[in-house]
């Protein structure tokens, strides 16, 4: 069996959840202020809510004690493995370098998650879960 391929393929594996996840915290926020303005009731449903909120809360919490991501550390360990080129920063910090060659000191990341998870709080008073599909807001 070829070890590389299998260890490539799972560090692939881990860089679509991680990238999911991101996706769910930033499309997710995106979609609540768009869904209260629209009066989407889906964007209420509390269970949504509080899932995106932990979400954001866990990113937020890593942040602030200078904790790489696990997903980060799993894909860079199965990489190695593989036998392929790894990053040393945050998962965030190498793709926006990569994407847009944004460079920025990691306090500026934590600075913006920080302010970020704001504005998922803030959603939650501008518009406010609800418990049931049939509650009124």
């Amino acid at each position: 069996m070829n070890y590389s391929v299998f260890y490539s393929t799972l560090a692939d594996l881990i860089l679509i959840l991680h990238t999911a996840f991101i996706a769910f915290v930033v499309i997710g926020l995106l979609l609540i202020l768009l869904g209260g303005a629209l009066t989407w009731r889906w964007v209420r449903h509390r269970l949504f809510r509080i899932v995106h909120l932990i979400a954001i809360g866990i990113v937020v919490v890593q942040s602030w004690l200078g904790l790489v991501c696990p997903l980060t550390i799993w894909e860079m360990s199965l990489r190695e493995k593989a036998g392929q080129v790894t990053y040393s920063e945050s998962f965030i910090a190498h793709w926006l370098h990569e994407i847009i060659y944004f460079q920025a000191p990691e306090w500026v990341f934590t600075l913006s998650y920080t302010l970020f998870a704001g504005l998922v709080l803030l959603s939650w008073i501008w518009i406010p879960p609800i418990k049931h599909a049939n509650e009124t807001h």
